[in-house]
């Protein structure tokens, strides 16, 4: 009588559709990722003490710097076209107010500027951010 040897049969664990899985979450998480470090502006606030709550949402933000330059949504924009920025980020869904933050060294004819340009662009309210004394 012949032994028949008994063959074990090698389970092998096939690795490949987890490394896929692997590479697909790492190329989502890098083209998600967000890695530029934003600016930020060192503006100081005029105070005020009947100062209320700011729209929370809803709003283009305008930011008068101390050396007088305007930045719309944290982009540069020019006084001359001032109306048509305004306008073009107005007309997003969502935005339906403009939010004022001038430094307290800023020229005040250029605040002025940026109410009239807030009207005629059609903005629904202005709002003009002060600290609390």
């Amino acid at each position: 009588m012949a032994y028949e040897r008994h063959r074990r049969s090698a389970s092998v664990l096939n690795l490949t559709p987890l490394i896929d899985i692997v590479f697909l979450l790492l190329v989502f998480f890098m083209l998600t990722a967000h890695f530029i470090e934003e600016e930020t502006l060192e503006i100081q606030l005029p105070v005020a003490a009947s100062s209320g709550e700011a729209v929370e949402d809803g709003y283009v933000e305008v930011v008068i710097t101390p050396d007088g330059a305007l930045r719309v949504e944290g982009k540069p924009a020019k006084p001359e076209v001032l109306v048509q920025t305004l306008r073009g980020a107005l007309h997003a869904p969502d935005k339906r107010f403009v939010r004022l933050r001038g430094d307290t060294q800023a020229r005040f004819g250029l605040g002025v500027k940026v109410i009239d340009a807030a009207r005629e662009a059609g903005a629904e309210s202005l709002d003009i951010l002060t600290e609390r004394p």
